[in-house]
């Protein structure tokens, strides 16, 4: 009973974590343009290269995410955007004294949504996944029939 609850609770966990990125995700592929001179304006080289690699982490791990699959690389990538994605909108400590707080909150939001990927990249997808449910699957059809 245990392993079904942990794995509904993996499961909520991955797709309440993709609800946050992939809502901005596809927001950013549609504007590219905007997301692109967002970064520019920020100082950042390269900023249309940077923002399809970011508008992709966004909707590629979510989906990731979503299925389960890859359930380590899916957590890698998406908690190094997290964070770069934190340092370079979130530097609480850069903005004016009024928004300091605002911003501040939003860098350990952050923070805790990458303590969240790090978990998921020690503990998998669990059983309720795209891989797992087809692994289980092709056991069942590789499994002799008893008379």
């Amino acid at each position: 009973m245990m392993t079904r609850t942990n794995d509904a609770a993996l499961l909520l966990g991955r797709l309440a974590i993709a609800a946050l990125f992939l809502p901005a995700g596809i927001s950013k592929l549609s504007n590219l343009g905007g997301f692109a001179a967002s970064l520019a304006g920020k100082g950042l080289p390269y900023p249309d290269l940077l923002a399809l690699l970011g508008a992709g982490a966004e909707v590629i791990g979510p989906v990731a995410l979503i299925l389960g699959v890859a359930p380590r690389l899916t957590a890698v990538l998406l908690a190094g955007f997290t964070v770069v994605a934190t340092l370079i909108s979130h530097s609480f400590w850069t903005y004016p004294e009024a928004q300091q707080a605002a911003q501040q909150t939003q860098f350990f939001k952050n923070a805790a949504i990458t303590g969240g990927l790090l978990f998921y990249y020690v503990s998998g997808a669990g059983s309720l996944s795209l891989p797992e449910i087809l692994r289980a699957r092709a056991v069942t059809r590789e499994a002799p029939v008893q008379s």
